[in-house]
């Protein structure tokens, strides 16, 4: 049992000695934390903090440090991200998956396994544009609901109560209505993952295989290698993604004079306008794929939770009739037990071994048992089969149908991926599905017949052999018993249709009449009738699977680098990922137009990069670096014919302070978390929280194009700004604190941590009613 954190009593919010240049950092309580936090991020909508451990376990906190739940994964988690509604929280992991988790209880939804490395950084960000734009005359509309009810759930498995089996699917992207958004992730080894609403992937990209814009005053192209990913962000209308990485440029075509120091840390601009021009189509085919997928699960457990209850009931009639076998041998009979159980029929003889094992291996009791036991599975299984996976097959067929009308409208969808003919095969394949599942349903009801038929004359048969009357016996059918001997006693048809390795015979007659009605329809599949219902569940998945993976590469071949600034050169080899500098990305509302013609339509945002340089690198040390308007001025700039110029800023701190972390924040303010390096983790007063006005800091038009120095910000030198604390905004922190600093861009909170295991939770916002509502 997890170490139950000690409660204080809060602080009051005036309790801290004000100086001249202190700002409304208000501290509202210190908390003491029985575990190292490697991991914390607020929730965008509530007043929720997710904190992650070094154990890699997962917490949820109140404002008011009320822990809501706890999970433990089980692997090491390496990234966290919140979804833009706040309703679910994505978690990284070590071996390269990605977990989705239910905010109000912590249950895992869905897990992808997209990567095959660490998976070093998330970022979730939702279509920001308004209702008004161009396409607002093909707005999505899901019209499943129209005609169908919800989705049926997958079916339990029998034995196991409703808390010892998760819910494996979820309906993460049912609302038709909900906004469009997309889920970006990036591992150690240079690979950045899309999926919509966080389930559907779109398109991966490997950095290492993307051509660099060739604007840095060469004749060559660029490419990255040995490249790791530290940070990904995708621009609010979505058609941009700055990513920061490590990694070292490589000249295509001619060697590097000083290939050495061509190793640093850069900062890419990829062009995913597709995410914007395509919105509406791709967003259309995620809902509909996605909720597919989660359908077919629902399918492909009916169809497993059925086969384990029907061969549990046969695994156990098998085990009581194969005692007449062992009677017969024992007896030295030259007969079966089809032989025995025939001439009984007949009335021509009964043998001892087949006496014996009517009346006292069996009889009457476990007769009548017997036949519950196969009765009841059958009405368990028809269950499955009714509330379950015909519903579900159903619902498949509908929106097979939707996706195969819209690939067939190829001005919108071709060059989404959306491919017409594969689809029609999909179609298909749903359809015989559907057929098997019906087929499926007579052979069931005509086995549950033959059962208990059999069953029927063995208990009149015991009765008579134990003279006892048999008024009460329902009467069998002697037809049906020699049907049921000669095809049931050894064989299961129900069994075959349920498992993907049989394959079911189908005589010539039959196949000649299947062709002609296949022909006739318009259909390419003459050899549905000889698969089974599993084997048809596992075609219509690869289906599915090669159908869905051409949305996936149309959209990947689509997404290019269309700038490229070196910040600043390190030694080979990079940093350990282990070891993050701080960096932080953010969009700030500008005073200047800096919008293309793509983003007209959306608010007038600006990026804002933030990052910490390393000591050392171009002769700098204890700096900070800000660049501003990357995105825009990337796409923007024409190759090798415009210089590709950007804003950017160098700010020194104070010799006495080092940077443990940092954020951006709203209003455009940028908040720095520093340590003093003349204290130590047990000096009080020996930290700060220092806030800059990112608007007003002396930004520097710097170029690109320079092919002394391909890293730019050695043109700040001259122009670097120092951090002055006397005028500048700060507050004392009363610990030595350590990494992570965790702000809130919209709730106006910060979380900070320090080396005595404490929580700080400040309130950054100046409005004094918006605190006041908070829980």
């Amino acid at each position: 049992m997890e170490e139950e954190v000690e409660e204080v009593e809060m602080k009051s919010v005036g309790e801290q000695t004000e100086a001249s240049g202190s700002i409304p950092f208000q501290l509202q309580f210190d908390k003491p934390v029985p575990f190292q936090v490697k991991m914390a991020e607020w929730n965008p909508e509530k007043d929720l903090l997710a904190i992650v451990t070094d154990e890699s376990k997962v917490l949820l906190h109140r404002f008011n440090w009320q822990r809501l739940w706890t999970i433990i994964p089980g692997k090491s988690i390496t990234s966290l991200c919140w979804s833009p509604d706040g309703k679910l929280i994505a978690l990284g992991t070590e071996d390269g998956s990605v977990f989705l988790h239910d905010v109000e209880n912590g249950k895992m939804l869905r897990s992808m396994r997209t990567h095959d490395a660490a998976v070093i950084c998330l970022n979730w960000e939702e279509d920001a544009l308004k209702a008004v734009d161009r396409d607002r005359h093909f707005v999505y509309e899901d019209r499943t609901t129209r005609f169908f009810p919800p989705p049926p759930r997958v079916p339990r498995i029998p034995g196991l109560s409703d808390g010892d089996l998760e819910e494996t699917t979820q309906q993460l992207s049912s609302v038709s209505c909900q906004r469009f958004n997309i889920l970006c992730s990036g591992d150690r080894d240079g690979c950045i993952c899309f999926s919509i609403f966080g389930i559907f992937p779109i398109g991966k990209i490997n950095i290492h295989n993307i051509l660099l814009p060739n604007h840095l005053g060469t004749n060559y192209q660029y490419q990255l290698k040995n490249a790791s990913i530290s940070k990904v962000a995708l621009s609010r209308d979505l058609c941009r993604l700055e990513v920061l990485c490590f990694g070292e440029l490589i000249e295509l075509g001619a060697s590097p004079k000083h290939n050495d120091t061509l190793v640093g840390f850069h900062c890419l601009n990829l062009d995913t306008s597709i995410f914007l021009n395509k919105k509406n189509e791709l967003h259309q085919v995620a809902q509909q794929a996605s909720n597919i997928e989660d359908v077919v699960e629902v399918v492909r457990a009916s169809i497993s939770v059925m086969s384990k209850q029907w061969t549990d009931a046969m695994s156990l009639f098998k085990s009581k009739f194969q005692a007449i076998a062992s009677l017969i041998a024992e007896h030295g009979l030259d007969s079966n037990s089809q032989d025995e159980f025939l001439s009984l029929l007949l009335g021509v003889r009964t043998s001892p071994a087949l006496q014996q094992f009517l009346l006292n291996t069996l009889g009457e009791a476990g007769v009548k048992r017997l036949s519950k036991t196969v009765d009841n599975t059958g009405k368990e299984v028809r269950t499955v089969l009714n509330e379950h996976l015909q519903p579900a097959l159903e619902i498949i067929g509908f929106r097979v149908g939707e996706l195969r009308g819209l690939s067939r409208w190829r001005a919108r969808f071709k060059s989404v991926g959306l491919d017409e003919k594969l689809m029609d095969n999909v179609t298909e394949t749903a359809g015989m599905l559907l057929i098997q599942a019906e087929r499926f349903s007579r052979v069931l009801t005509i086995v549950l017949f033959l059962f208990q038929n059999f069953f029927n004359w063995v208990l009149k048969c015991t009765k008579i052999l134990l003279q006892e009357p048999t008024d009460q016996v329902q009467q069998a059918n002697s037809e049906l018993v020699v049907v049921f001997l000669k095809f049931l006693l050894q064989s299961d048809p129900v069994e075959q249709l349920l498992e993907a390795k049989y394959s079911v015979e189908v005589d010539m007659e039959t196949m000649k009449r299947i062709e002609q009605l296949v022909a006739f329809g318009g259909y390419t599949d003459v050899t549905f009738l000889e698969r089974t219902l599993a084997s048809e569940c596992n075609k219509l998945e690869q289906c599915l699977k090669e159908a869905f993976l051409m949305p996936f590469t149309a959209v990947s071949e689509t997404v290019a680098c269309k700038g490229l600034a070196p910040l600043f050169p390190v030694a080979s080899p990079a940093p350990s990922t282990s070891l993050p500098i701080p960096m932080s990305i953010h969009y700030y509302k500008d005073e200047v137009d800096r919008a293309s013609e793509i983003d007209k339509a959306s608010p007038n945002l600006t990026d804002y990069t933030c990052f910490k340089v390393l000591d050392g690198s171009l002769g700098l040390k204890n700096c900070i670096g800000i660049v501003r308007g990357f995105m825009s001025a990337g796409l923007s700039s024409s190759v090798n014919t415009e210089e590709s110029c950007l804003d950017a800023v160098l700010v020194h701190l104070p010799d006495q302070y080092e940077c443990v972390d940092l954020s951006l924040y709203k209003e455009n303010q940028i908040v720095l978390l520093l340590n003093d390096l003349q204290s130590n983790s047990e000096t009080a007063e020996g930290s700060l929280m220092v806030m800059m006005q990112a608007s007003d800091l002396p930004f520097v038009s710097v170029s690109l194009s320079m092919s002394d120095n391909i890293f730019f910000l050695h043109q700040l030198e001259d122009s670097m700004m120092n951090l002055d604390l006397d005028i500048g905004k700060f507050r004392a922190i009363p610990h030595h604190v350590t990494v992570p600093l965790a702000v809130s861009a919209s709730r106006g909170l910060a979380c900070v941590f320090s080396s005595k295991r404490h929580a700080l939770v400040y309130i950054l916002d100046e409005d004094e009613d918006e605190v006041s509502e908070m829980e």
